[in-house]
């Protein structure tokens, strides 16, 4: 259209120098046309919606199929529309191509494309641009469609089938969940009478108005919890191997979680600092012990987007040392790092003088033989030396 006016400014001058009445009718249909398609291009864009329709979260090594239309809400028909999605790179099978569709009236176009989550992470899909104009195109208008979207892909879930996990606390030795001491001060509810129950547990006014025997269930007066304590500074890793074993550590880290919170059924918590695609900078996570699954995936999102950051202050031996105001006495503490030093030693003899088990997972390729259990003498704590994936899911 930039090119067309100059044109008629031209044919406008020919036309008033030679008074040639062809000119003008031409000058005439030149300007209908540029202003009818600069009103239809503009009509038929404003009525434009697209959406996009997919699952949100995912797991490493899912594919995901995510839905694009759009649809074009108004009565005039779209000539042409170019349809163009942002999709990162790491999720794509195959390059989004350029779609150029038309529409009619009321329709709607799907245009359906797949993701790979190859890694975890916290992607954007979109936005979408799309393009559209009249058949000449002499009125063209660039839009936003969709606003961007967000799909969080978990870290991958190594099943544990022996994880040992030190503690304190004598519920370890249950296969069940019930407790070995109780604290007769709190009543939690009541339960039919069992073989074995003792007459003391018997709680009479229920029995009678439930016509059946019923004993008193009391609150634990003990129950472990456990806290992962996740070290995402670079200085703690080898820098020729530290993408690789800061993904093994979050993949330790999540599996742990999973397998403390799914498995056992105990409250599970996340101390670590890391930069924060959502905060725009390094910040730290403070996710105290909770049970539950709406806990464990509050703690898996965490662990999809952190990304390793320069230490700040004292670094992760801090947060360790804080770790002890988080906790009770028997509690479990998981180190994640990818190497001890003396400052580390002396917090974690710290976390077991306050009462807590301790358990340190050394991290990083080459950082162990067999990846069997062996005992840091300066802290009397096992360590679990984890090369690869095959030697935490054997748990010790």
């Amino acid at each position: 259209m930039r090119n067309l006016a100059p044109f008629i400014l031209l044919l406008l001058v020919v036309a008033v120098l030679l008074r040639v009445d062809f000119f003008f009718t031409v000058i005439y249909f030149l300007v209908a046309v540029v202003v009818l398609s600069r009103l239809w291009a503009g009509r038929a864009a404003g009525r434009l919606r697209a959406e996009r329709r997919f699952v949100p979260r995912a797991f490493t090594g899912d594919t995901l199929t995510v839905e694009l239309a759009v649809r074009n809400e108004g009565w005039l028909p779209v000539p042409w529309l170019e349809i163009n999605e942002s999709v990162p790179v790491q999720l794509q099978t195959v390059p989004f191509g350029r779609q150029v569709v038309s529409l009619g009236p009321r329709e709607r176009h799907a245009c359906p494309y797949t993701l790979a989550c190859r890694r975890r992470g916290y992607y954007p899909l979109g936005p979408v641009h799309l393009r559209t104009g009249d058949l000449l195109g002499l009125a063209r208008r660039d839009l936003t469609g969709a606003a961007p979207d967000h799909l969080i892909v978990y870290p991958r879930i190594v099943p544990i089938h022996r994880p040992d996990l030190p503690t304190r606390s004598p519920l370890v030795a249950l296969s069940a969940r019930s407790s070995l001491f109780e604290d007769p001060s709190r009543l939690m509810g009541v339960r039919d009478y069992q073989r074995g129950d003792s007459p003391r547990r018997v709680h009479w006014p229920a029995t009678a108005r439930a016509a059946r025997l019923v004993v008193k269930q009391y609150q634990p007066a003990v129950a472990r919890e456990t806290l992962l304590c996740l070290d995402l500074d670079p200085e703690g890793y080898d820098p020729e191997r530290r993408a690789e074993a800061t993904e093994l550590a979050i993949v330790a880290a999540a599996s742990l979680a999973h397998h403390v919170s799914t498995r056992e059924g105990l409250p599970v918590g996340l101390l670590t600092a890391a930069r924060d695609p959502l905060a725009d900078g390094r910040r730290e996570f403070i996710l105290p012990p909770r049970a539950g699954g709406a806990a464990l995936i509050a703690l898996l999102e965490i662990l999809a987007r952190v990304e390793v950051a320069p230490a700040e202050g004292g670094g992760f031996v801090t947060l360790v040392r804080r770790a002890r105001a988080l906790l009770p006495w028997g509690a479990t503490v998981i180190v994640v790092t990818g190497a001890t030093d003396p400052a580390l030693r002396e917090a974690l003899l710290g976390l077991r003088r306050h009462g807590c088990a301790v358990l340190l997972l050394v991290v990083g390729p080459g950082g162990g033989s067999d990846g069997a259990d062996t005992a840091d003498a300066a802290v009397a704590a096992p360590v679990w030396r984890i090369r690869t994936e095959a030697d935490l899911e054997r748990g010790r």
